[in-house]
């Protein structure tokens, strides 16, 4: 089968979150598994072009339709780890993507919009004819819009469009003139049954206009998609995604394990998987000498990620303190793209920076997150809303046992050990659903009077972590389910 991404992120290239992780990883099993597939991007100014191989310009003369005027575009294609990228770099005078950053513009709608038109008409100039394209996030949910509303009529019939939703909170709302600067109908789309956002008849939102156009929607995890549909986490699109349920799934995300594996990750001194499972001990004493931690017996706890609302920075806090109040070990690796936050977390790094059980580093480390990941015995993700979440399965994987907030993606993968309704062998964290300092208290009491009281018990559920298969295996298998199911149509 011949798939064509569509997307503003692939990782490590160009990467701000979990979408750039699942773009490279999807596509990566899809290719193992005997398909074609091309990734077909921004050309930012900010991109890791080290993670390029053989990068070169291959299209010089692309003219894309942009209002009443027509823009250059220059296209490269290089290899990002193996995977085949097009880049489309548009000369025009505002620079589009060259804003030494991927988001955070007053006209990003525009420049996306205008990213989604350029898409289409590469592929449509080079004659390229794809069983399925595949994007990604409101950034794209312009290209089933303009495939049924231009390019199809021009010859593009074709192809099948499947849409997945990484995040709702972020949806694209903007006026009619985005449409008409990409050559779209702004009466013909600005309707309630498409493009017309709900909550302001005046807007339209091009994340809406990808679910109700696209052949087949789906997201990132079961449960998130239950809880888009049915809660405030769907943003005002639930009634559109109620109306069009019988084309919307979840898909579980998977990890790499290539990168994501403590039997063959170069970032750790000590590789160990469930034969020679004590070996995490020794990453353990590894990350305390790192980190100037004492040597003690007592249990590391630790916290990697963004550090934002959504995350539950509140409770990111409260864990912190309890763990210092309790005598355990803490260290968190993190950044903010909220400057109050930082703040914040820089204050309590001066505050406990003599501590012997504390660290806390507010920057992003990649190979300390991989010893962070093999030397802590526990992971607090307390997470406010959570779509599918990565971190979560990576720490299960180097035997770390998850605590999280039972919301969107982390219910699907943590199971709790004493409340689960699944066999004892197959519970692998501890779960807590109320927002709250008591809630998150309790299940790390409770995870640690485990490590205290039953060494045993939680070594098994180490191991019972490692086990979990959360690769691309199953959720690529999913995905060529559907791509053959709107193949059919």
């Amino acid at each position: 089968m011949y798939i064509v991404m569509i997307s503003p992120e692939i990782a490590p290239v160009a990467k701000v979150g979990g979408l750039a992780d699942v773009v490279y990883g999807l596509s990566r099993e899809l290719e193992i598994r005997g398909n074609s597939v091309e990734i077909i991007l921004p050309k930012y100014d900010c991109m890791w072009y080290d993670q390029i191989w053989g990068l070169q310009e291959v299209f010089s003369g692309l003219w894309v339709p942009y209002f009443e005027r027509w823009i250059q575009c220059s296209v490269y294609f290089g290899f990002v780890h193996g995977r085949k990228c097009f880049f489309i770099d548009p000369h025009a005078d505002k620079s589009f993507f060259n804003r030494g950053v991927f988001y955070g513009h007053y006209d990003d709608v525009e420049r996306f919009a205008f990213f989604c038109r350029a898409a289409l008409e590469f592929m449509f100039k080079t004659g390229k004819h794809p069983d399925v394209i595949h994007c990604h996030d409101w950034q794209t949910g312009l290209v089933p819009v303009l495939l049924y509303g231009i390019y199809q009529d021009l010859g593009m019939s074709h192809p099948r469009v499947c849409y997945t939703l990484h995040n709702l909170k972020h949806q694209g709302t903007t006026s009619d003139h985005t449409l008409l600067e990409v050559g779209l109908d702004a009466a013909e789309h600005h309707r309630i049954d498409r493009l017309q956002d709900d909550h302001n008849p005046s807007a339209i939102n091009l994340m809406k206009g990808g679910i109700v156009y696209s052949s087949f929607v789906t997201t990132v995890s079961p449960m998130y998609a239950w809880d888009i549909r049915h809660s405030d986490q769907g943003y005002g699109l639930g009634h559109v995604l109620h109306t069009h349920q019988g084309k919307f799934g979840g898909i579980l995300n998977g990890i790499d394990y290539d990168i994501w594996n403590p039997e063959i990750d170069p970032h750790i001194p000590y590789r160990y998987g469930i034969s020679n499972i004590e070996d995490k001990y020794k990453n353990k004493a590894a990350l305390r000498d790192r980190l100037l931690l004492r040597d003690a017996l007592k249990p590391i706890i630790c916290v990697i990620g963004r550090l934002d609302n959504q995350k539950g920075v509140h409770l990111i806090k409260q864990a912190l303190f309890y763990s210092m109040h309790c005598g355990w070990q803490f260290v968190l690796l993190g950044s903010s793209p909220d400057h109050v936050i930082t703040e914040e977390f820089l204050h309590l790094k001066r505050a406990f920076n003599d501590n012997p059980d504390c660290h806390l580093e507010i920057s992003y480390d990649d190979a300390l997150s991989h010893l962070i990941y093999a030397g802590a015995d526990m992971i607090v993700i307390p997470s406010m809303f959570e779509p599918c979440g990565l971190t979560q399965m990576i720490a299960m994987k180097y035997g770390t046992i998850p605590i999280v907030r039972g919301t969107g993606g982390l219910s699907n993968t943590v199971f709790d050990i004493n409340y689960s309704d699944k066999p004892e062998h197959e519970r692998n964290g501890y779960v807590f659903y109320e927002a709250t300092n008591e809630a998150l208290e309790h299940a790390m009491h409770r995870a640690a009077g485990l490590y205290y009281e039953f060494p045993q018990r939680f070594r098994e559920a180490m191991i019972t972590c490692i086990d979990y298969d959360y690769s691309w295996n199953n959720p690529a298998q999913h995905y060529l389910s559907i791509y053959d199911f709107i193949r059919e149509k």
